[in-house]
């Protein structure tokens, strides 16, 4: 492990660290005016959410490195204080990417990108009729971090008015993540493309505690099989199968493993440990537990 200082690193390498390792990150596609109602629309990835009552969006829009100048969206909310947060999906993200290019101040990236705006209902700027996901947002404050190149400004927003696309929501009027289709930043030139292949679900423990990892057996603990995501499945477990459930399970699932093996204790141990692997990547947690516990029974 290579340990750094950032204070003695040049700016571009611990940026280089920052946006390489904090990832992948959301995209704020963010449209304002200026005083005379020029549209400007840029790409950031600094950016997420924080609050839901009242529903809180922050991104920053930084110093550039080089030239340590301000962004025209910096500008502009200074001025009018108002922004639209457009969602990027896969399907306009190559358009999000030329409205990011170093257009001369005055120049509306809504045409140079070829997109459709719209009116808002409570605020100024206009939304990108592209968007799957559009806010209104107002700003309440904006946070300046430094004065020096590469220093972030946090642009700290209230969400007034949300726009969805109603292809996107579910049979609950949620929305699916498998139709939204988002895109987010990685570091240098690359991106994540978040689409079912990509995506995973682990279901959150909201209201239910598991064993934890103190109360796994020493010999589960040091398997040179299992990997700290399969401990972590174990460990989330509400209550550890009980020496008779493990006993039947041994005898109706796992008896001619034991009968094949039963002189090579070593093997049988890797066996088992293999077995209850494949388990936990089909999410059968009880017979995974019950299958590394039938070892020592």
């Amino acid at each position: 492990m290579i340990t750094y200082n950032p204070k003695e690193l040049p700016v571009p390498k611990v940026h280089q660290l920052l946006l390489g390792a904090i990832g992948p990150r959301p995209i704020a596609f963010a449209s304002t005016v200026d005083e005379n109602g020029t549209n400007n629309l840029s790409p950031f990835s600094f950016f997420n959410v924080f609050s839901a009552n009242p529903p809180i969006i922050i991104f920053s829009p930084a110093r550039n490195g080089r030239t340590n100048t301000t962004k025209d969206t910096y500008e502009n909310i200074k001025i009018v204080p108002e922004v639209v947060i457009n969602i990027v999906n896969y399907d306009i993200v190559e358009q999000m990417s030329l409205a990011s290019s170093p257009y001369p101040k005055g120049v509306d990236e809504f045409k140079e990108a070829g997109f459709t705006p719209l009116d808002s209902d409570l605020i100024r700027p206009k939304r990108v009729k592209e968007s799957p996901v559009q806010f209104e947002c107002k700003v309440l404050e904006v946070r300046e971090l430094g004065t020096e190149g590469a220093a972030g400004n946090l642009v700290i927003c209230e969400v007034v008015k949300i726009h969805v696309r109603e292809d996107l929501l579910d049979e609950n009027g949620m929305i699916d993540q498998k139709k939204i289709n988002l895109v987010a930043r990685m570091g240098g030139n690359w991106y994540c493309h978040a689409n079912e292949q990509s995506m995973f679900e682990i279901a959150k423990p909201v209201t239910t505690v598991g064993v934890g990892f103190p109360n796994i057996p020493e010999d589960i603990l040091n398997s040179k099989i299992l990997s700290g995501n399969d401990l972590g499945k174990l460990a989330g477990i509400l209550e550890i199968p009980d020496e008779t459930s493990v006993n039947e399970f041994k005898l109706l699932e796992l008896s001619d493993l034991f009968l094949s093996l039963e002189n090579e204790p070593v093997k049988l141990e890797e066996v088992l440990h293999l077995h209850a692997k494949e388990l936990l990547n089909d999410n059968k947690l009880e017979e995974a537990w019950k299958t590394l516990l039938a070892f020592n029974n």
